[in-house]
């Protein structure tokens, strides 16, 4: 029997559990591991690869919005990624497809609908919720998707850009040079099709759209 594994990141070690029982029992061939933040599951993967799944929540500790997303999503391009939510709105949903989410879940559904849609993931399929379609472009989309080509370490450097962070700051936190943020930088402009560090910034603002319908939404 091959076994299948799923990593759940998740801050609520409660849920994590709960989640954890339901897939446990529901098929004896998948190996659950758990983590509560984005370095853990970095860790987790960085010790070995070979994922089945993630299931991520949106907003957790290092993690703003689809930040975590997009981080997976550039260092590990082959792992499958189910976005596991409380949020429900049509917006945040149809921008973690355009990032690259392979599935979107609704923390409020039951075991079989959360066993049914993990099953369609595994099978290499997406998994769209009831009621929902797979985004159409509108204005957003090309920044999305540009935002989808950043690196793991573009990625790290916007966000701490939107936090008001100057060159060496970054240089400090990230353990490089300042010559290496300045050439960060520069990518990330020209990525994202922008002409400062301002409207950088602003592009950025898009990345935490989740986490600002996560507080309206509940957690």
């Amino acid at each position: 029997m091959t076994t299948r594994r799923i990593i759940i990141v998740d801050d609520h070690p409660l849920f994590r559990s709960a989640l954890r029982q339901t897939l446990a029992s529901g098929d004896a061939s998948i190996l659950v591991e758990e983590a509560g933040d984005i370095a853990a599951l970095m860790a987790a993967l960085e010790r070995d690869r070979d994922c089945d799944l993630v299931l991520l929540d949106l907003n957790m500790p290092q993690s703003r919005g689809f930040s975590g997303l997009l981080l997976v999503r550039a260092q590990y391009p082959e792992v499958p990624v189910m976005i596991i939510s409380a949020v429900e709105e049509g917006a945040v949903i149809r921008r973690a497809f355009e990032l690259g989410a392979s599935g979107y879940l609704h923390k409020s559904v039951g075991p079989v609908d959360i066993r049914r849609a993990i099953e369609t993931v595994l099978s290499g399929e997406v998994y769209v919720p009831d009621g929902m379609e797979l985004p159409v472009e509108d204005a957003h989309s090309t920044l999305m998707k540009r935002l989808g080509t950043l690196t793991p370490q573009q990625i790290r450097v916007l966000m701490m850009l939107s936090d008001g962070l100057m060159n060496k700051q970054i240089a400090y936190e990230l353990s490089i040079s300042e010559a290496t943020v300045k050439a960060h930088v520069s990518a990330i402009l020209q990525k994202l099709d922008v002409d400062s560090r301002t409207q950088a910034v602003i592009a950025a603002s898009r990345i935490e759209e989740g986490q600002f319908a996560e507080l309206l939404g509940g957690d």
